[in-house]
């Protein structure tokens, strides 16, 4: 299963079957009724939410869940429950951070429309323009792939580096391009969808030839101080430390080390490096949010909707997949991020004008699941309102 099957089927339950049982485990942990004094009052949003992440928990047997649900204003509620590391007694609250993961996808796209907006980039730009000592000892077709087709994973390019290991640090972005598609590979840019991390950490490193920094400064630039959010990227937390999340793999076991052998390496940073609290996501979300319903945030309108139109080929964006969903009221924009030991979520409703957000410091089918149910329960209580 690629990974574009993996995060459709994770989140596809969102029609919603996951919502009764979380929702029945809510209502269980709410203490609903009458007892000898009379009825209970009735709990505040945050008490509820609290008890279906208890709830889910039990039932995936995952550390810990947050979750959340914002507007285009800003985060409305919000939740979390559970412990940062199996074997500990630490909770978790709504101030940590979790690894989003895939998420720094739509984080990246956004960094490069910036640039296009200044007239520095071309959605339609190739390689061959942009990056043309980076092609010199690739596949001769790498000069054609374009800017869209790397943020639709249509570039031809691989999904991943045999091992990240042979170009670990984040001055060697420029190597990847060669490494991934030397030559003689066969490189057959937009003619299908293929998942590429390696598509985006190449995207990444357009905008540090275009803005003369690093990818991660560039972020904190153009995109992280602009939208007044707090991010960071790589391992959450103080290496040993239980102040942040820990992560554990798809079993449900803490890793050994918190450190940077339990994520992937710094050059893969674009593709999927960024850690941050719910509250800060919900910052970015909600810009998207605002500029899939048409308004003005960061971008231009226009942009947004180049961001989150897809080709006529398929249903990924650039960082978002397009999806029909009926609670949506038609067209919803999502994406799931995991580092095998983290999983975050997110469903963007334009129409509706809310969005929900989940995080869950496991990996695997336990924190698709988990993530999911938390999504689905979100989604019903809204549905009520």
């Amino acid at each position: 299963m690629n990974r574009r099957q993996f995060f459709l089927s994770a989140g596809s339950g969102l029609l919603l079957p996951g919502a009764a049982a979380a929702l029945s485990a809510a209502e269980a942990g709410a203490g609903a009724g009458k007892d000898d004094g009379g009825p209970n009052p009735p709990p505040k949003k945050e008490d509820d939410l609290t008890s279906a992440l208890e709830g889910i928990i039990a039932k995936r047997k995952v550390p810990a869940l947050a979750a959340g649900l914002l507007t285009v204003k800003r985060l409305q509620r919000s939740a979390a429950a559970g412990v940062r590391k199996v074997g500990t007694q630490v909770p978790v609250t709504v101030r940590d951070q979790w690894h989003a993961g895939s998420m720094t996808k739509a984080m990246t796209a956004t960094l490069l429309a910036t640039f296009v907006e200044t007239g520095a980039l071309k959605w339609d730009q190739p390689l061959g323009k942009l990056l043309p000592k980076d092609c010199l000892g690739a596949a001769p077709a790498v000069k054609d792939i374009t800017v869209r087709q790397l943020l639709e994973h249509r570039s031809g390019l691989p999904a991943n580096l045999l091992s990240w290991l042979v170009a670990p640090r984040v001055d060697q972005r420029c190597e990847v391009l060669r490494l991934a598609a030397p030559e003689g590979a066969i490189v057959k840019p937009g003619e299908s969808f293929l998942y590429s991390n390696v598509g985006y950490v190449v995207a990444g490193h357009i905008a540090e030839k275009l803005g003369g920094k690093h990818w991660e400064e560039l972020m904190q630039l153009r995109v992280f101080k602009q939208l007044h959010m707090v991010a960071g990227y790589g391992p959450v937390g103080r290496h040993g430390k239980t102040d942040q999340p820990w992560p554990h793999d798809a079993q449900g076991q803490p890793l050994l080390d918190n450190g940077l052998l339990s994520d992937n390496p710094p050059s893969v940073g674009p593709a999927g490096s960024v850690h941050l609290s719910l509250a800060d996501y919900a910052r970015f979300a909600a810009d998207h949010l605002r500029g899939a319903a048409g308004k003005r945030g960061l971008l231009e309108p226009a942009t947004y909707t180049a961001l989150h139109t897809p080709s006529p080929a398929g249903e990924y964006a650039c960082g978002w997949i397009a999806a029909e969903r009926p609670w949506a009221g038609g067209r919803c924009l999502t994406h799931t991020g995991s580092n095998n030991a983290n999983f975050f979520v997110a469903w963007l409703a334009p129409a509706k004008g809310f969005a929900v957000i989940a995080a869950c410091n496991q990996g695997g089918e336990g924190g698709a699941a988990a993530c999911d149910d938390a999504c689905s329960w979100l989604i019903s209580q809204q549905a009520g309102e």
